[in-house]
């Protein structure tokens, strides 16, 4: 058992089981005393949440990928600098629905201003600060926007093309190929297999039991 803090962050389309998983990891983390909070992107500080519902309602500004961007990016450093920084200072792990991934396939890649255009945003305000593991919950955008259109939620994303979901989907899969730190798990298995492979990995990587 160590007692330093770990940055854990979630990432896939649209449906593909996020916040259950991280709802388990919570509570499996907890159960074998390890402190732990939980976080989305963008949100969890009173700026951020502000920045969220302004990228995010649907009848607000059409904002273009740039601005996006550096919304995000606005909010990102708000919840590094006073939630997860001090967290993991404190021996916290950190799990957080979306980081910069996100910000490097929904806008870099899919909208086509280039993942090196969101890295070099990234450096200018947070520089090499990143998630010690990224889970990748790798779901078919088919299958990814039938679940999220179950939710009847009202989201600028799931709202777009499934063309725009497969690209965003390819982006993805780019980056999972690109990067050790990111660990894909296929989504379209039962919620318990998925949730075992995720404890597998964190046994693997950072020495503890489940």
């Amino acid at each position: 058992m160590t007692n330093q803090g770990r940055f854990i962050t979630f990432e896939g389309g649209e449906g593909c089981g996020k916040t259950t998983q991280i709802q388990i990891l919570e509570e499996s983390l907890k159960s074998k005393n390890i402190p732990v909070i939980k976080v989305r992107e963008p949100g969890s500080t009173v700026g951020s949440e502000l920045l969220r519902k302004i990228l995010k309602d649907t009848e607000g500004t059409d904002w273009d990928a740039v601005s996006q961007v550096l919304i995000l990016y606005a909010a990102r450093r708000d919840l590094v600098q006073k939630v997860i920084k001090p967290a993991l200072g404190q021996g916290i792990w950190v799990i957080c629905d979306r980081f910069a991934d996100s910000t490097f396939v929904y806008q870099g890649h899919t909208q086509e201003i280039g993942i090196d255009f969101v890295r070099t945003i990234h450096q200018a305000t947070l520089k090499d600060f990143g998630p010690d593991l990224t889970f990748f919950l790798d779901l078919p955008p088919e299958e990814g926007m039938k679940r999220a259109r179950r939710r009847n939620s009202k989201d600028f994303f799931e709202e777009k093309s499934l063309a725009f979901h497969r690209k965003v989907y390819e982006g993805y899969k780019i980056l999972s190929h690109e990067s050790k730190r990111i660990v894909t798990i296929p989504a379209n298995q039962s919620i318990k297999l998925i949730s075992e492979k995720i404890m597998k990995t964190l046994q693997e990587k950072f020495y503890i039991s489940f």
